[in-house]
């Protein structure tokens, strides 16, 4: 099954409420792109969004250039329905981040929670980091958020790559600077918890 079958099929089988991924706010990464002190015109990307309320909490926020990016149809439907009418206000985009091509320097904050952990292959990694590079602008503000070093081995019957703060800085290199790494326990709808990784870096 490939990467896309894989997602499509865990969307639409799945209440997306009841995967372990699921929040009913996205209070630490809504606090990071608040702490970027950017515009409220910035043009936020959030990278394998799924069905995630971050969008919704930004537009709440006030934010109002958003764009919305996942491999899966079906976790953006769910997250276009349950914004309604509001969902004309985001640019959405289907597609798999290593393979994606987005305009030079047009986003202002890339937000990543949970898909770069994903990235077993290291050429894929190479390729993340390379579409980063080429569409944050000079100056701009990535923040990715992964299963920390006492994390889950695996998510959704898939593999992982577990980061502490430094070795997920390594994989970006020294065009991107360390502001700041946040850890978090993560409560999932079963009652688990996953212990996360919040790395906010400056290109």
């Amino acid at each position: 099954m490939s990467d896309k079958n894989h997602w499509e099929h865990v969307y639409e089988t799945k209440n997306h409420k009841q995967v372990s991924w699921f929040q009913e706010h996205a209070g630490m990464s809504l606090k990071f792109v608040k702490d970027t002190g950017v515009t409220k015109d910035a043009h936020i990307l959030d990278v394998g969004a799924g069905a995630s309320v971050l969008v919704d909490d930004l537009l709440d926020a006030g934010y109002h250039n958003l764009s919305v990016l996942d491999i899966s149809a079906a976790a953006l439907r769910t997250a276009k329905s349950r914004l309604g009418s509001l969902a004309a206000r985001v640019n959405w985009l289907e597609a798999d981040i290593t393979r994606l091509e987005l305009p030079e320097a047009s986003i202002d904050v890339w937000h990543d929670r949970a898909v770069f952990h994903f990235l077993t292959d290291p050429h894929d990694r190479q390729q993340y980091v390379k579409s980063v590079m080429h569409a944050v602008k000079p100056g701009g503000h990535v923040i990715i958020a992964t299963f920390a070093e006492d994390g889950p081995f695996k998510c959704s019957g898939l593999d992982i790559v577990r980061y502490r703060p430094e070795t997920l800085h390594q994989e970006f290199g020294s065009g991107f600077s360390m502001v700041k790494s946040v850890k978090e326990k993560h409560h999932t709808p079963s009652g688990a918890d996953q212990s996360f990784i919040y790395c906010y870096c400056r290109c």
